[in-house]
């Protein structure tokens, strides 16, 4: 008897999903709950298990896009399992070792070496090699044309005659080649919400700037014992990501959604990170940051960040938050000003920590400083909220033990 295997429900508002690709084949044998296709909705991927086992047989191709309820494939469950050969197993497991090997460690050279071939060498015939020592070409900047993608004579000769000129990969030199690729449901989704985000909010940015000395002297003191106290590292985003709750509880206008004509404020800082994903910017959040350890919120970080490189990520990670950091610094950026996050009302963009020259008690020093940009929808936030809300952050930024007490123990002490 065969059974139907339909796309599941995963939202009241998603009726459309996008097969990513069959983890298994037609024609093969898969035991119940085994993984046999992903799929791609507009905010998240997601993966599709065997219901029985037995042979599957499916009725839809890569790339389709694809209804909620549809059927994408069938199992037979009277179908009995292929008797396995000797030393089939043990072969499957080396090929799969194998294959994680070469994922796991690119390399010019991705199969075995030959004799007289070292593991990790550029893989060049004798004369090819003699060019590049020779001359001292980089092996990268030469595009391969021998079978397994061995270096030829010509091909660093070429490489020679056109010094400073690339192509561009899977071209040729002075190419005008043009491709068209269908954009995921993922992509159409962010490419939708940001225009409505430009169209619908009255968006304006504020910036500020933050010495990151004491931040950097905390992580290097400390480093070491908080990795082997809670088995991850202290990194910015936890300093970044408590600061910011700790401002949203004092600035909640900030940490409010517009609700038809309604303002709804949340007594929690539920705040999403943005993270590039190959498929495209995925912003999961992380829940209750204000009641969150600071080691909390780095292993929350690690965990959406694993799931969001994995695929991994539900629709209940990515919907919810209420505030949004975007970090472009590990990219490279100076300074940006990022998109709000509909149906957010701000959004923090945190940037590249530079040294710079700062006038400090009245010298000229050089410190670590980063850009920080805050975009906030005016129709609920006034100048007077984000500007002291971005103030705060970078007081707390700057005297990192205001993030235990959130004010100056010497003015605690005095009660002022």
């Amino acid at each position: 008897m065969a059974i139907d295997i339909k796309i599941p429900s995963i939202g009241e508002s998603i009726n459309e999903v996008t097969l990513l690709k069959w983890v298994k084949k037609s024609g093969d044998y898969v035991e119940r709950d085994e993984v046999i296709a992903e799929l791609e909705s507009e905010k998240a991927t997601f993966e599709v298990n065997a219901e029985k086992s037995g042979i599957l047989s499916t009725a839809a191709n890569e790339g389709d896009n694809l209804n909620i309820g549809e059927v994408i494939a069938t199992i037979d469950e009277t179908a009995e399992k292929p008797a396995e050969a000797p030393g089939e197993k043990k072969a499957g497991e080396a090929t799969a070792v194998e294959e994680k090997k070469t994922e796991a460690q690119p390399s010019v050279e991705k199969e075995a070496a030959k004799p007289g071939e070292k593991k990790g060498e550029v893989k060049a015939t004798p004369v090819a090699s003699a060019i590049i020592a020779d001359r001292g070409v980089n092996p990268k900047d030469v595009k391969p044309s021998g079978s397994s993608g061995k270096i030829l004579k010509e091909d660093v000769l070429a490489a020679l005659a056109n010094p400073g000129r690339i192509a561009f990969k899977n071209a040729e030199l002075g190419s005008r080649n043009s491709r068209g690729e269908k954009m995921t449901n993922l992509r159409k989704t962010i490419s939708r919400r940001l225009v409505e985000a430009k169209n619908t909010t009255a968006m304006l940015t504020t910036f500020n700037e933050v010495d990151m000395q004491p931040i950097m002297d905390i992580r290097t003191k400390f480093k070491d014992k908080f990795k082997e106290a809670h088995g991850v590292g202290p990194g910015f985003m936890s300093f970044s990501a408590k600061a910011c709750a700790i401002a949203l509880s004092e600035w909640p206008t900030v940490n409010a959604y517009m609700d038809g004509d309604q303002i709804l404020f949340h007594d929690y800082a539920d705040i999403s990170i943005a993270v590039s994903t190959p498929r495209g910017l995925t912003v999961p959040v992380i829940r209750n940051v204000e009641s969150l350890s600071m080691a909390g919120v780095e292993k929350a970080v690690i965990e959406l960040a694993t799931k969001a490189r994995d695929s991994k990520l539900t629709a209940e990670d990515l919907t919810g938050g209420t505030f949004t950091i975007t970090n472009g610094g590990v990219f490279g950026s100076l300074l940006s000003t990022p998109i709000i996050n509909i149906p957010q009302s701000a959004i923090l963009g945190m940037h590249k920590i530079e040294e710079r020259p700062i006038a400090l008690n009245g010298q000229v020093v050089i410190r670590p400083m980063m850009y920080l940009a805050l975009s906030y929808d005016h129709r609920i936030i006034d100048g007077r909220e984000s500007v002291g809300f971005l103030v705060r952050v970078k007081e707390l930024l700057e005297n990192p033990q205001l993030l235990l007490i959130q004010k100056d123990p010497i003015k605690t002490l005095l009660e002022l």
